[in-house]
């Protein structure tokens, strides 16, 4: 019976709670949470891999698989991944795994109430053979990660190096950046890898949306899709090995976004949730470092419900407390918020969302005790103790919450909190809050229409400054219970104060851009969240914010400044209250390096041995330690059989140079060397012990290795090398270098030589390199007896021009003063600039003369000469060989000098020299134009080596701004002849021009000066514009015609001849200002002089002609006559097509040579070369175009002057017309070519020959053709072979022989010599004719008929 009520029990409870979780589904959800995580992977090529996790979570989360962040989609490559979902059991399998599998994977989980994600790595490797395949099956990756084991057992320990490492990084709002390093880890462990952690601030950082990690197997890389002020931190890697691990960190600045609207304010940072309930959540975050320029108001709550997009605005009025509760909020639903700034220029942009919460009470969870019963064993009894919950008591008020008190008091809000009474009855149950304002009794129901759920609650509208007391009540549906104890007064306002300002802020240096600034944390604060730090540049007045996240502590370092530069320093501090005052500006600092002690020399090396001492030499540090070194101490130790001793002192005082001789040693004893550097703060570390030397007397006869390699003045293209000579110069001195290069990865085979021929510089300029690529270089010495050993490499080098790079620029100034000049940007605090020539310091020349001041350097030659060739450097000690040269050589010197001296003594330039011309009223003008005159110029005008002044005779003027000199007279007189001089000074330039009128050029000048001025008065009145002239007309008659001007309604023209008024019948009415007069059949009669006269009221003008020579124009006449109708007779232009090209043509039947003719193509003039030509054959005017091209396309125009008028012919040779002449032409072109290459007979053959029989006959005959033609022959119109008799032969191409050896009668016929091309085919025919000596005795020879050319061809017979 008892164990029967015992399940009964158990089943009711059950019951009762399934009832309870039904009536409110929502309490029980929560967000995913991976209770198995995806584990990393190393396996081979070609195997599979499978990936498990499993995730709880309400509602079930759906998870998502990611590779390098991109979803993986099953469907894009069918059969490469399998993914599963069975019983909460999530897999991803990869089939055939190979390099490109290689990556970080993510299962990413979600729900309403958020996201979650885990990562995991696969490595797929290679196998190469040396181990057995079997060994690396998936299995053996289960170790644990830092679980390392060697072939030959377990790493004792490693060393772990970091490479390529982050640097301090700026970023801005909204961009991506990235972090990385490579991780070297020697021993290497194959198929095992390191344990990574990300740190900000010292806490880890995990994977999310803003943030990703990746480690490919060599290169760590931390990557931030959208930066946000957040993520501004101190970044640490961690790398753990077995039991050894090292770390890195630098900061990590975040810069404002630009604000969408000018000066609002800095996005706020840091939402999040502070506490969470059915009825209300608190927001808190932190305000920004910048305002915009004036303070903020307060800040609006934004939020957004999970799933959706939509915003809303949860305050009207801004709040400036940096805690809000929001309400008006679903219960069980999951939310997210911002925050923007608000001061009067506007809204700044809103915050990064906060993580989702829910609208849940805590307490929910744990208000149902379940009873857990343990049942006694079988046989054995048990005293069972009931516990019911207290909901089985139904109809119960519920009594009066406990512990009520106010745990948030603000300007805006006051939060409440208590604890739920202990008797509540079965059901849930509810809360009133009340008020009461202090000093009354008067108690009012602050949440009447929204009951509370959860024991929290925020209380708006409260009026700011008065003082309140609360307390609640519980209610359930059997009625209102009674009211707590009531709360001490409260007065509305912020408890929380603004902290004071810091005090004491002290900075001091660190690097070269960055400053340590510490001070005194604010006293008193409460809920401090950290500091903000601004800096200025001393006299700017502008301050900007060197955090942009609150940091904790009193110490911070402002990265990000500039060298040189003085700073001073201010700090405010922070809580959710406000920002407090600034503190007091701190002391200007100046921004460089803090001096450290150097870093150890290296590349210790033997540069000579004799039988009890050696010479050293060594690199100098790579870190100075911001000072310069001031020299070095040597410790050196015996090795025997290996086994090291102790150290001991070289020497005591310290060597300033980078050898040095130790004496005193033992022969034949091996020795390491150490070495460490010292400068003004210490002396540094020692550096690793050398490699072993024995000590013994060199005997060699070639020089030792070249030593202090260094490099300068490296650009994209070139470098320089310096070096030492050797210590140790063999049995005979040094002669000379040779200098090797190769890339810095290239083996050792891959050296090659730069110069051929020794050099005895110390240094080369190295050329040819090329850009972006590492090089190394060494040195080898040579005497007579041969090159010694190569020097200790120098690099490796990348062949780059830095940005930033300035060159030696040479300068002389207005004294002519020569000089060089560098400027550097990049000078550290120590940095000096030091000058050499030929790369050997000047410091001492009594030539030269050195200034610098900050970050500029002057040398000054005192007397620049031929002394002074040779190539001037400027190096920039404690940089990273800044560096530049000049070279002044013999045509440089020559160039600087003539400059100095133009200087020196300066002349005005000067564009015309003095000139005179004479002006319209025959006034005279001197003047002359210099290149640039400024406002203080002055001019000095000089006659006859005496200075003459402005006054009635001269007149003078100086336009500045173009130059132009100006003096003006009125009348040339005898005493105005002589030299003109005008001298010019502007500041110390001088310049002076000079014209001289003597003699016939002065009275020229006088005559034309006086015409003018008497053609001026002329031209007051009626005068002629040109003068009387005659002309023959068509009709072959005179015409007397003249241009007149400045004439009115009175105006008379008079004609004569002479002397005697000529009656002229028509009255002239001046119309085209053209007077004319007709002599028509003129005669002998008619010759004699002609005047004309104008004249009214102003004056009078008059012109002769003589006309007294009458064959002379008859002569005229009669020319013109006949060229008018030879012009008239030409036909139009025609167009004809020639072998050559176009020809345009026009038939003149009366040409004669007098015609002028004149050829225009598209209305501008042709000019005539060898293409285009024109000319006269016959009656036949033409223009030749040879070779027609389409620009020849276009209108011409001859046209024809017949001394009185132009007549035109065109034509348009274009569209078809050309179309057709060029066809024309190129076939007439193909013909010409086909009748020049044809074959032909060019010797011709002769027409009969007669021979006696018996003797030989021998013709020779020319041909001709291109190609050459081939020859046959022919006998009566038959084909003719050679053989013995008749010999055929053709050579050369050229020359066609024809031989009968013994000519009989039955050689006689008719012959045909045929000769043939592409071209064409032409025959020559010739007879033979054989006689027998009975028959013709007389005939003694043979007898030759005409020939067919003149042409070489030659006939003989014997």
């Amino acid at each position: 019976r008892e164990k029967a009520e015992q399940l009964s029990l158990r089943k009711t409870l059950e019951e009762t709670e399934a009832y309870h979780k039904k009536l409110n589904e929502d309490s029980l959800l929560h967000a995913p949470e991976f209770t198995i995580k995806p584990r990393s992977h190393t396996v081979w090529e070609k195997e599979n891999v499978k990936l498990h996790c499993s995730v709880s979570g309400w509602p079930e989360p759906r998870l998502t698989w990611y590779k390098n962040q991109v979803p993986i989609n099953v469907h894009a490559n069918p059969g490469k991944y399998i993914i599963e979902s069975r019983y909460g059991m999530h897999t991803l399998e990869i089939n055939a795994c190979d390099f490109e599998d290689t990556a970080q994977y993510r299962a990413s989980a979600m729900n309403v109430k958020g996201e979650l994600s885990a990562y995991a790595s696969v490595v797929v490797k290679r196998y190469k053979g040396e181990f057995d395949e079997t060994c690396f099956h998936a299995g053996v990756s289960t170790l644990p990660l830092s679980f390392a084991v060697t072939p030959y057992g377990y790493a004792s320990k490693f060393d772990i190096h970091f490479d390529d490492k982050f640097d301090v990084s700026f970023g801005r709002e909204g961009e991506t950046m990235s972090l990385g390093c490579r991780v070297i880890i020697t021993p290497e462990i194959k198929h095992f890898q390191p344990e990574i952690q990300w740190y900000r601030n010292g806490v880890p950082v995990s994977p999310s949306k803003w943030v990703q990690t990746h480690w490919s197997g060599e290169r760590a890389t931390l990557t931030f899709s959208h930066l946000n002020k957040e993520d501004e931190g101190l970044y640490t890697i961690h790398v753990r090995m077995g039991e050894y691990y090292e770390q890195y960190s630098a900061y990590v600045f975040v810069r404002d976004a630009n604000a969408e609207i000018a000066g609002a304010p800095a996005t706020p940072l840091d939402v999040m949730c502070l506490d969470a309930n059915k009825d209300y959540i608190i927001i808190s975050w932190k305000q920004p470092a910048v305002d915009g320029g004036s303070p903020i108001l307060g800040y609006f709550i934004d939020k957004c419900e999970v799933g959706t997009d939509t915003w809303s605005q949860c305050n009207d009025i801004p709040v400036k407390f940096a805690r809000f509760p929001v309400t008006g909020l679903i219960e069980g639903r999951s939310y997210i918020f911002r925050v923007r700034a608000v001061n009067k220029n506007g809204i700044g942009l809103p915050s990064r969302v906060s993580e989702p919460v829910a609208a849940l009470d805590p307490a929910e969870k744990a208000r149902l005790k379940r009873l857990i019963l343990s049942l006694p064993l079988e046989g054995e009894k048990k005293c069972v103790l009931l516990i019911f919950p207290s909901y089985f008591s139904e109809g119960i008020v519920p009594g009066p919450p406990t512990d009520l008190t106010v745990i948030e008091a603000t300007r805006s809000y006051v939060v409440l909190s208590w604890k739920p009474p202990g008797q509540r009855g079965h059901e849930g149950i509810m809360y009133f809050v009340e008020k009461c304002e202090a000093g009354t009794q008067n108690w009012q129901r602050v949440n009447t229409e929204l009951p509370v759920k959860s024991p929290r609650f925020a209380l708006f509208d409260l009026a700011e400054g008065k003082s309140y007391s609360f307390r609640v009540r519980c209610a359930n549906s059997a009625g209102v219970g009674e009211p707590s104890e009531a709360t001490e007064v409260t007065v509305v306002g912020d408890k929380l104060d603004i902290p004071k300002p810091p005090g004491k802020i002290i900075p001091s240096r660190n690097t070269d851009t960055s400053v340590v600034v510490t001070w005194e944390e604010s006293k008193d604060a409460k809920e401090l969240v950290g500091y903000y730090i601004e800096s200025s540049v001393v006299g700017s007045g502008t301050w900007e914010p060197c955090n942009n996240n609150p940091v904790k502590g009193p110490r911070f370092t402002c990265h990000g400044l500039v060298t040189g530069q003085s700073y001073i320093f201010r700090v405010r501090a922070v809580n959710a209250a406000g920002l407090s005052d600034y503190s007091q500006d701190s002391e200007a600092i100046q921004v460089k390096a803090a001096i450290a002690t150097p870093s150890p020399p290296y590349d210790i090396t033997c540069l000579e041995s004799f039988r009890d001492s050696m010479v050293l030499g060594w690199k100098q540090p790579e870190k100075t330690g911001g000072a310069e070194i001031s020299g070095y101490y040597v410790n050196y130790r015996e090795v025997i059989d290996g086994v090291p001793g102790k150290w001991k002192e070289a020497n005591i005082k310290a060597v300033s140079d980078q050898a040095y001789k130790i004496s005193n040693l033992k022969e034949n004893m091996v020795y390491q060397f150490q070495v460490a550097a010292m400068n003004i703060t210490g002396l540094g570390e020692f550096s690793a012990a050398s490699t072993s030397f024995k000590c013994e007397e060199w005997t060699i006869a070639v020089p030792g290795p070249p030593h202090d390699l260094k490099y300068s003045e490296v650009r994209k293209t070139s470098l320089v090398l310096h070096w030492k000579p050797p210590v140790y110069s063999g049995r005979t001195p040094v002669t000379g270098y040779f200098v090797d290069l190769k890339e810095a990865n290239a083996r050792d085979d891959k050296w090659r030589g730069l110069n051929k021929a020794a050099i005895k510089n110390n240094y080369l300029r190295v050329q040819g390199l090329q850009e972006g690529v590492s090089y190394v270089f060494r040195v080898r010495a040579m005497n007579q007896a041969g090159v010694g050993k190569p020097s200790d490499l120098a690099g490796p080098v990348v062949a780059e021009t830095r940005p930033g790079t300035r060159e030696v620029v040479v300068n002389v100034d207005d004294d002519g003063v020569i000089s060089l000049n560098f400027e550097c940007d990049q000078m550290s605090p120590n940095s000096k600039f030091t000058w050499s020539k030929d790369y050997v310091s000047t410091e001492d020349s009594p030539r030269l003369e050195v200034e610098s001041k900050g970050n500029k350097t002057k040398m000054t030659f005192k007397d620049l000469g031929t002394d002074d060739l040779g190539i001037y450097s400027c190096d920039v000690t404690d940089t990273d060989g800044i560096a530049s040269s000049y070279l002044i050589d013999e045509e440089e010197l020559k160039r600087l000098l003539a400059l100095s001296q133009e200087h020196k003594f300066p002349i005005v330039p000067v564009k015309s020299e003095l000139q005179v011309e004479i002006l319209e009223k025959g006034q005279v003008r001197f003047w002359m134009q210099a290149e640039k005159l400024s406002g203080n110029a002055k001019v000095s005008y000089i006659f006859n080596d005496k200075e003459i002044f402005e006054g009635p005779k001269y007149k003078m003027h100086i336009d500045r701004n173009t130059g132009i000199i100006e003096m003006f007279m009125e009348k040339l007189q005898e005493e105005d002849e002589g030299t003109y001089t005008f001298q010019l000074q502007d500041g110390k330039a001088t310049g002076h021009s000079t014209l001289v009128l003597i003699g016939d050029v002065y009275k020229k000048l006088q005559k034309e000066a006086e015409f003018q001025r008497q053609e001026w008065i002329r031209k007051q009145g009626p005068h002629f514009a040109e003068y009387l002239s005659w002309e023959v007309t068509s009709d072959c008659n005179v015409l007397l015609k003249c241009k007149v001007a400045n004439i009115k309604k009175e105006t008379h023209i008079v004609w004569y001849k002479d002397e005697r008024e000529i009656s002229v019948d028509e009255k002239h009415d001046f119309k085209d200002g053209i007077c004319t007069l007709l002599i028509t059949e003129f005669s002998k009669k008619d010759a004699g002089i002609y005047e004309v006269i104008l004249k009214d009221d102003r004056g009078k003008d008059k012109s002769r002609l003589k006309l007294v020579d009458e064959e002379r124009f008859r002569y005229e006449t009669q020319s013109l006559a006949v060229t008018s109708i030879a012009t008239l007779s030409a036909t139009d232009l025609k167009i004809q097509s020639t072998a050559e090209g176009i020809r345009l043509y026009s038939i003149v039947p009366y040409y004669l040579d007098d015609l002028k003719v004149n050829w225009s193509h598209n209305g501008t003039a042709i000019r005539y070369s060898d293409r285009v030509k024109s000319g006269v054959t016959g009656e036949q005017i033409w223009l030749q175009i040879n070779e027609p091209t389409p620009n020849d396309k276009g209108k011409y125009v001859m046209e024809l002057f017949d001394g009185k008028t132009g007549h035109q012919k065109t034509v348009d040779l274009s569209g078809q017309a050309y179309e057709d002449a060029y066809a024309e032409f190129q076939r007439l072109k193909q013909a010409a070519i086909a009748e020049k290459n044809r074959a032909r007979v060019v010797g011709g053959l002769p027409d009969v020959v007669t021979i006696q029989e018996g003797k030989a006959l021998n013709l020779t005959c020319n041909v001709w053709g291109d190609p050459p033609p081939e020859v046959s022959w022919m006998k009566n119109e038959k084909p003719l072979a050679s053989n013995d008799h008749c010999n055929l032969k053709f050579e050369a191409g050229k020359t066609a022989f024809f031989t009968i050896t013994g000519v009989g009668t039955a050689d006689s016929g008719k012959y045909a010599l045929v000769v043939k091309n592409k071209y064409g085919t032409e025959t020559s025919d010739f007879t033979v004719s054989v006689f027998i000596p009975e028959d013709e005795a007389r005939v003694l020879q043979p007898q030759t008929g005409n020939k067919k050319s003149n042409t070489s061809c030659s006939t003989s017979a014997e």
